[in-house]
């Protein structure tokens, strides 16, 4: 590994992430709220609690309050707010338990009472009020994460087995006034998408779902068929949301910590939804084919990538879509490819991403890692803890999707030539 290569990677990470935190955009949009009455908080995300204190900061303590976050996600106590962890990528009993105390704070308030609902990403796990069977929920939402559907599709089935997604909240909440904040972790902004839109009118359809459902050849009970076929809510007249926060955000971020370095930034998307191994593998030929130009570059990429599970071992897609990056840049110097979820966990992993250079490729032959092998059995995680190439930020109070980065400098060389 080109150590200097490698601290320059985490410290582009460190400031593209600390930009995007979500403390001032939440202080900005509390600017905006109108009340007369008793406000209570309710969080939802892996970035709940990060957006929780800061409204706290901001408005001082409310009537009461509920977060709902990750694992290892609260930081502190919030004064009158009360907080919850629970399980993600797949809902848990944690999960169901939290999102009825959020229930319970919303039930009998009134018209000049006023609901600030705070959502990020990971909402859809994390606030929940099965339908089903919790265990049947989750037998579903395993099936979908390992089936390659994106986010879109999945929350579009998601909405329908619950008792609070697809508007549900908010009409739970009324007559109270819901004033929401969300922070975007799906491309191209969907409200009603982003943690499954729990108050956001639903435009999704059922036909979808049941298109959905058939594409991926789900197993369903015939309890989970029928709320297929039901509809969510269309409209609500009780919600003003704020949106703050984007992937776009997070790649500008990107860009201008590579150029503060020397490098010239370019940005090649901020939609990125393709397998993460085939991202991989194209940023790889991107730096084998600028590689020696004499210029120092930086190709950026933001989105959201997708994993079909093939195997059975440990990562995330964002270490997979480094990994696969790895044959590409065998033996070049001072050049990299590395890839990091802005939330600071990728997959049910302690790791932000991987990082791969030149030397990375060898490096795993060394340590009896085959790159091929690893990403059939969706093993990232250990083929590039063997090598200490994971990117670990710990849990980072923000969630605006993932950004990968390759480094091309002025000088790499392929050292076999």
């Amino acid at each position: 590994m080109e150590q200097e290569l490698y601290q320059e990677a985490l410290q582009i990470t460190d400031s593209a992430i600390q930009a995007v935190k979500p403390d001032a955009a939440v202080k900005r949009a509390l600017s905006e709220m109108p009340h007369s009455g008793r406000i209570f908080l309710v969080a939802a995300g892996k970035a709940a609690w990060q957006m929780a204190d800061a409204a706290v900061k901001t408005l001082g303590q409310m009537e009461d309050g509920v977060v709902v976050t990750k694992y290892g996600h609260v930081k502190a106590e919030i004064p009158g707010v009360r907080c919850y962890e629970a399980g993600h990528p797949v809902p848990d009993a944690n999960s169901f338990a939290a999102t009825e105390k959020a229930l319970e704070l919303v039930h009998g308030l009134h018209p000049e009472d006023t609901v600030l609902f705070l959502l990020s990403g990971g909402g859809s796990a994390l606030f929940e009020k099965p339908l089903i069977s919790g265990e049947e929920l989750q037998e579903i939402t395993a099936q979908l994460l390992a089936s390659g559907a994106d986010i879109v599709e999945m929350n579009t089935i998601r909405k329908r087995l619950s008792g609070v997604k697809g508007g549900r909240f908010a009409s739970a909440c009324a007559p109270a006034k819901v004033f929401s904040i969300v922070l975007s972790d799906i491309l191209g902004d969907p409200l009603d998408m982003i943690a499954s839109g729990p108050a956001v009118p639903d435009t999704s359809t059922c036909a979808q779902a049941l298109a959905i459902a058939e594409k991926y050849r789900l197993k369903l009970s015939e309890q989970a068929q029928a709320l297929l076929k039901q509809e969510t809510p269309k409209t609500l007249d009780n919600v003003t949301t704020r949106i703050t926060g984007s992937v776009r955000e997070l790649c500008a971020a990107a860009a201008a910590a590579c150029r503060e370095r020397g490098y010239e930034p370019i940005l090649l998307t901020d939609r990125l939804c393709c397998e993460a191994r085939e991202a991989g593998s194209f940023l790889g030929s991107i730096v084998r084919t600028h590689a020696g130009r004499g210029k120092k570059l930086a190709y950026i990429a933001g989105g959201e990538t997708v994993v079909h599970l093939t195997g059975n071992g440990l990562g995330g897609r964002n270490q997979e879509l480094a990994l696969a990056a790895a044959p590409a840049l065998a033996r070049l110097e001072h050049c990299c490819v590395f890839s990091v979820g802005s939330d600071g966990t990728d997959g049910p992993t302690d790791a932000a991403g991987g990082y791969v250079d030149g030397q990375t490729d060898a490096a795993l032959r060394t340590a009896g890692w085959d790159v091929f092998a690893a990403l059939q059995n969706n093993d990232a995680y250990h083929a590039l803890q063997a090598i200490g190439s994971l990117l670990i930020t710990g849990p980072t109070g923000t969630n605006v999707n993932d950004v990968s980065v390759a480094l091309v400098d002025a000088a790499t060389t392929d050292c076999c030539h």
